[in-house]
């Protein structure tokens, strides 16, 4: 008898330790109350990238030239915000290009809150 009180609460049981899972388990959402991403997290992150086009992950083209690592490690570090940022007119050698490099951390500040990219490219024209 005691085995098939046992069986019959083994579900019950099952039910409530998934439910403890689930409430303390962190869940990866895009909701606005996400605390936006630090400059600290974003050099560790870039650097992850350089490493990764480094040990040839990115392919060879991620190599060839400085500013082509840089391009790869802009893309490799926000694809969506490289994409709206930088792809129609990728760095070329010898640009410093402050104000997209503004835009582009904007982008990332506000994806990480999970919020809307609209209106980004063109913030910080003057």
């Amino acid at each position: 008898m005691a085995n098939q009180n046992f069986s019959s609460s083994s579900p019950l049981r099952i039910l409530i330790l998934l439910l403890v899972f689930l409430l303390f388990s962190p869940i990866n959402t895009n909701a606005k109350s996400r605390r936006p991403i630090s400059d600290i997290e974003t050099r560790q992150k870039k650097s992850q990238c350089y490493a990764d086009i480094e040990s040839g992950l990115w392919g060879w083209q991620c190599k060839s030239s400085l500013i082509a690592k840089e391009n790869c490690a802009l893309r490799c570090l926000s694809p969506a915000c490289y994409e709206l940022i930088y792809e129609s007119d990728p760095l070329e050698e010898g640009e410093k290009d402050m104000l997209r490099g503004q835009e582009f951390k904007y982008c990332m500040h506000k994806l990480s809150l999970g919020e809307s990219l609209e209106g980004i490219k063109g913030s910080f024209n003057y």
